[in-house]
């Protein structure tokens, strides 16, 4: 198999090489696919031949190994995503940069040669946050932290710890874990909302220290409830990632290519086999100069997905390399080109996350005596607005799609960085012939999940259940409540900024009066 060079330095983890109590050790983490280890044949470290007596192989399920105990007869597991080893006995490397050089045996990879540069560092000038290596969510290793703060700062904390869960079921959200942020969390509503999925009345948790935002919301979501309620529609479900493959120019760019969509059974079965839950809809392809972007997107459940389509992508592109008769240069799981966590116009024509539409159509009375404002100067504003939304190259044109998704994503247990591409909004009102004004948000990239990540924490899942969405089988009905609320607060700011109302009310609500 021929794996190009730069690929295969990837095999070795840099940073990896320290010195042990019996000599120096290094790993080698699989990135490619699975395999199995059937010998080592050369070390070299700074230019010196080591006797291979000296060398052990420690496995990912941490058994030891000689080399003499290791032939095509007796391989070494070697799955993906998982590390071996290499031990050199009876050496000790002072601080400082090492040649590392090594040649071993995997099936179905062949004979394959890293040469690498790597730095042994002094542990003892770089210094860092205390951590316990058995248990870092343990009462003494957060006393430990608690402890470094006050050392490093001066500051004795008094708010932070307090915490009404045990730190352990934060393990897999945070890192480190010292206490935890306490914001304030209103309730705006509730907001009727005639979905698919959401069809019902909901009081709607806002964790937010921006005074007047949840009285905002709550003014919009009356004037949805006054106009019978938001009709909520999730037109498409897509998370992408976006693998870059480079090559030595266009032409051999394209038949790869032409190669990938011949083989896209395989590749869908490949990428499948890693979740029980993603499935392959399609791939798309951009191909600029000797660079192919593709585009893999995914349906994946109740869960946001970014890890898991990222798994499944992984495993797909380790197949292409494995079996493409060509030579790719180089390889990335992802060229920029899905836009993770960014705004982009890819993910306003092609979706990541769900699309979702919320829509009303309120009476000129509602308007004028709910919202204080004119049909028309609503209707005009927005015209405006649109204008000097293209102007500025803003992602929206709405006024604040990004407030209610980042208040309702906090309290939630969304991945917050995810407002950049969800509050991507697009906004239209047309005024009707009875002067009532029709006002619609579609949200092209909303990233939600009702399972996985942060939505299993204490105080998330409440806020979750509070909506009737916490676990699975609700995320479209969460992704309809979100639209609503955008919804929402596109129609108090609005009407606020037409009857210039928006400086007295943060004057009479907010902080800064």
């Amino acid at each position: 198999m021929d794996i190009p060079d730069r690929i295969l330095q990837r095999l070795y983890t840099y940073g990896s090489l320290k010195n042990a109590d019996r000599g120096a050790e290094f790993e080698i983490k699989n990135r490619l696919q699975d395999a199995k280890v059937t010998g080592v044949s050369r070390v070299v470290v700074d230019r010196q031949r080591v006797d291979l007596e000296d060398v052990r192989v420690v496995a990912a399920d941490e058994h030891e190994y000689t080399l003499d105990e290791i032939d095509e007869g007796r391989p070494i597991n070697f799955p993906v995503g998982r590390t071996v080893v290499i031990v050199v006995e009876g050496i000790d490397l002072r601080a400082g940069e090492h040649e590392i050089e090594i040649d071993f045996i995997a099936d179905p990879f062949g004979e394959l040669t890293l040469e690498v540069t790597d730095s042994i560092r002094d542990e003892e000038a770089v210094g860092g946050i205390p951590r316990d290596d058995e248990d870092n969510y343990s009462e003494s290793a957060i006393a430990a932290r608690h402890e470094y703060i006050a050392a490093e700062t001066g500051v004795e904390l008094e708010h932070v710890p307090r915490n009404s869960f045990d730190a352990d079921v934060t393990e897999g959200n945070v890192e480190n874990f010292i206490g935890v942020a306490q914001m304030p969390l209103g309730l705006a509503g509730p907001v009727q909302v005639n979905g698919e999925h959401a069809d019902g009345e909901y009081p709607v948790p806002l964790a937010t220290t921006e005074g007047t935002l949840v009285a905002s919301y709550s003014r919009g979501m009356k004037a949805i409830n006054l106009s019978g309620g938001a009709k909520t529609t999730v037109v498409d479900d897509n998370m992408n990632r976006a693998p870059v493959f480079v090559f030595e120019d266009a032409r051999n760019a394209r038949d790869f290519r032409d190669w990938v969509f011949e083989h896209m059974d395989t590749i869908r079965e490949k990428a499948e086999a890693t979740s029980s839950v993603a499935q392959l809809v399609r791939i798309e392809d951009y191909v600029t100069n000797n660079h192919v972007h593709l585009r893999f997107d995914y349906t994946t459940g109740d869960a946001a997905g970014q890890n898991m389509v990222g798994k499944a992508t992984f495993a797909a592109c380790n197949w292409v390399l494995s079996e493409y008769p060509g030579y790719v240069e180089n390889f990335y799981l992802e060229g920029n080109f899905a836009t993770d966590k960014k705004a982009s116009k890819i993910n306003d024509l092609q979706t990541r996350g769900k699309r979702v539409t919320a829509e009303t159509t309120l009476s000129e009375q509602t308007i004028l005596h709910h919202l204080g404002a004119e049909p028309e100067a609503i209707h005009h504003h927005a015209q405006v607005a649109t204008l000097g939304s293209f102007f500025s190259g803003a992602n929206t044109n709405g006024a604040h799609p990004a407030n209610g998704l980042a208040s309702l994503f906090i309290a939630c247990g969304q991945d917050e960085a995810n407002v950049a591409e969800s509050s991507a909004a697009m906004v239209n009102t047309t005024l009707l012939d009875d002067n009532s004004l029709h006002v619609s948000v579609t949200i092209p990239s909303l990233i939600v999940a009702t399972y996985g990540g942060g939505t299993g924490l204490p105080t998330q899942s409440e806020c979750l259940s509070m909506l009737g969405c916490d676990g699975p089988g609700n995320v479209e009905k969460f992704a309809e409540i979100a639209a609503a609320v955008v919804l929402a607060g596109e129609l108090s700011l609005a009407s606020a900024i037409s009857a210039s109302d928006w400086v007295t009310s943060h004057d009479e609500l907010g902080r800064n009066r």
